[in-house]
């Protein structure tokens, strides 16, 4: 057990890949580092367990990205999807640092697979870990555990100290009773607060009660909150958040990677009143795909339906959920609980406006509709070939934009502007600084490794001084 009544160097908040980077940063820099982590240690590593890659800009091939993806086209990537909400200062620097952190992270034990092949579109722009974010997570704590990182499970840190902008204390419960813990400098890596229903409700009201939880359950956003009304400048919108269609089927925490529906771009999305409501070949799924949670989010319900046929069942990973199969529309109707008839007519007027084309997964083809509110722009086909396939969908939401404002040093700034003097940021709490809304696959773990390393570096050299 450690010594909780010495005073740490660095003090990091939180149990992910971004709290992982600054602490082992700060402890490879001299600092006496713990780390205190909600979760139990076997839900360890926040929502980080489910991820599976980073994205990594690159001026020629590398041993686990193909080709080259240089920083223009990384940055033009990000406002297609931001829609020039963003940071552009940060999110350049974000983008310049990720071109070395592969090998800084395969210095701290985790190992990338080769390069992707396969319908994402992936293998130049993002390194996928061996093994997923669980072993990337695990590696980090173990090479944690070598330094000799001092590491509490099961403690939610209550509160936070923060006196004209310099972080004395935190408090947290240690077998039922309150602890205070002094340290030098503070990291505050404790994520978005989407596993918190009722402060979902406090925006999306009834609805968020139809939300999943792709990630962990104890992104509660107790220090977000804490922080915001101590004076901390906030960034980002409260009701955006991150989410993409998965499964409705899956369960409401912690469902991971394996919920997410792929079927999208090969499919006719329908609602409650079985008609379709958006684009679904808007753009290659890793640039597009995180719009959906927050379309299905926006319909009655917030439920929709994937409908597709057999010429697109095995173009993209599957769900971990069985698809909803018929031999008819109409029958396919009736078994979702679907107006048949709606569902029928809204199936023949996409067959009818398909303009033939030549059909191509791996890119923006020239199968589209004509005469369809909204019209599909790629790989429109006609749904014509039974058995039909559908796959309900939720809106997954895997974290929240809303956070702390941070400098290029990772300090937190306050209402006034000035940036605190001993509390940095990093991961969730703070990418509002660079996604004010939309996603790009690959870049929340970006984000949190790039300032993981700024906020251990800037808080052990705080401590030192």
């Amino acid at each position: 057990m450690p010594d909780l009544t010495q005073i740490y160097d660095v003090a990091v908040v939180g149990g992910g890949n971004a709290a992982l980077c600054a602490a082992i940063i700060a402890r490879q820099a001299g600092a006496s580092v713990i780390i205190l982590e909600f979760a139990p240690k076997a839900m360890r590593g926040g929502n980080s367990r489910h991820t599976r890659n980073l994205r990594a800009m690159h001026e020629g091939p590398t041993a686990v990205l193909t080709e080259s993806y240089l920083e223009d086209e990384y940055w033009d990537d990000l406002l297609r999807v931001t829609g020039g909400n963003t940071d552009e200062k940060l999110a350049r620097m974000t983008i310049r640092q990720s071109s070395k952190v592969t090998p800084w992270m395969h210095e701290q034990g985790v190992r990338f697979q080769p390069s992707l092949t396969g319908t994402l579109n992936l293998s130049r722009t993002n390194a996928f870990f061996l093994g997923g974010g669980k072993a990337l997570v695990n590696a980090y704590y173990g090479t944690a555990e070598k330094l000799g990182i001092d590491i509490l499970y099961d403690t939610e840190v209550l509160s936070l100290d923060l006196d004209d902008g310099f972080a004395n204390s935190v408090t947290f419960l240690q077998g039922g009773e309150p602890v205070t813990l002094k340290a030098r400098s503070f990291v505050v890596a404790s994520g978005g607060f989407q596993a918190n229903i009722e402060w979902l409700r406090e925006y999306w009201g009834d609805a968020a009660d139809n939300f999943r939880i792709r990630g962990t359950p104890y992104a509660q956003g107790r220090m977000l909150r804490e922080l915001l009304a101590q004076g901390v400048q906030q960034i980002g919108d409260p009701t955006q958040f991150h989410a993409v269609a998965i499964d409705a089927r899956a369960p409401q925490f912690d469902g991971g990677i394996v919920t997410r529906l792929d079927c999208i771009p090969f499919s006719i999305v329908v609602d409650r009143n079985a008609h379709r409501f958006y684009d679904e070949g808007e753009d290659v799924w890793p640039k597009r795909y995180a719009i959906w949670g927050r379309l299905v989010a926006q319909q009655e319900g917030q439920i929709a339906w994937s409908i597709i046929d057999q010429k697109s069942a095995t173009l993209f990973m599957p769900s971990v959920y069985p698809a909803i199969r018929a031999d008819s529309i109409g029958e396919l109707a009736d078994k979702i609980g679907l107006d048949r008839a709606a569902l029928e007519a809204t199936v023949a007027d996409y067959n009818a406006a398909v303009v033939p084309g030549t059909f191509n997964s791996q890119i923006l083809d020239d199968c589209r509709t004509e005469g369809l509110t909204p019209n599909k722009t790629h790989w429109a086909r006609r749904l014509d070939t039974p058995p039909y396939l559908c796959y309900p969908h939720r809106p997954g939401i895997t974290f929240t934009y809303l956070g702390v404002k941070v400098d290029e040093q990772a300090r937190v700034i306050m209402n006034d502007g000035r940036p605190t003097a001993n509390l940095f940021a990093s991961g969730e709490i703070m990418a509002g600084s660079i996604l004010g809304k939309g996603y790009l696959a690959g870049f929340g773990m970006t984000i949190g490794t790039v300032f993981g390393q700024i906020a251990g570096k800037q808080a052990a050299r705080h401590a030192r001084n």
